[in-house]
C-alpha cells in the first residue's frame, strides 16, 4: 500500500462526524426547527496528520504546501454569528439576525448563549480524536488508496 501520505500544512485541522451523526443531526433539524435557524453539532477535532498516521500507521508525511482558496481550519462558527448562537442539547442552534416570529423567541429564550465573540473553529474547539478514536469509528470500513497505476487496500 501507499507509504507516502501528501499533507498541504501540518497545522491543518477539520471537524469530524460519522454518516449516522450526519444523518441524525438532518432528522432533528426536520423535527425540531421552527424556520431559519442554522443547527451545528458539537463535533471534534481532528488533525489531518493525524488522520492519514490513523489510515496508514506508518506512512511519511510530505508536506505539498497550501493550494490557492484552501483553508487550515475550518469555521462553523463565526465570531460575529456568536451573539444570535444559542446551545441547545448539545448543539449550537444560530438563530436569524432578523425575527419577528414570537414562537421562535419563545422556543429559544431560556437557552444559554455560545460566549459572545467565541467562534468554532477546527483549531480551537474543546474535543478532539485522536488516531486510536479515528480508527475505531472507522473500524470494519476497508478503504481502497490509488497509488499510481495500483489500487491498494487499507
Amino acid at each position: 500500500g501507499a507509504k507516502t501520505v501528501p499533507l498541504t500544512d501540518g497545522r491543518m485541522t477539520r471537524f469530524w462526524m460519522t454518516l449516522e451523526e450526519s444523518v441524525d443531526l438532518v432528522m432533528k433539524s426536520l423535527e425540531w426547527a421552527e424556520g431559519g435557524e442554522i443547527l451545528v453539532p458539537k463535533v471534534p477535532s481532528m488533525k489531518m496528520e493525524d488522520v492519514a498516521r490513523a489510515i496508514i500507521p506508518d506512512c511519511k508525511i510530505e508536506i505539498v504546501g497550501i493550494r490557492p482558496g484552501e483553508k487550515l481550519h475550518e469555521t462553523l462558527i463565526s465570531e460575529d454569528e456568536t451573539r444570535n448562537t444559542k446551545v441547545v442539547d448539545g448543539i449550537y442552534v444560530i438563530l436569524p439576525q432578523f425575527f419577528e416570529r414570537k414562537r421562535l423567541y419563545k422556543k429559544y429564550m431560556d437557552c444559554p448563549n455560545i460566549p459572545d465573540g467565541r467562534a468554532f473553529r477546527s483549531d480551537s474547539n474543546d474535543l478532539w480524536l485522536n488516531e486510536e478514536q479515528l480508527r475505531n469509528m472507522i473500524g470494519g470500513f476497508d478503504m481502497e488508496v490509488k497509488t499510481g497505476n495500483e489500487v491498494s487496500s487499507i
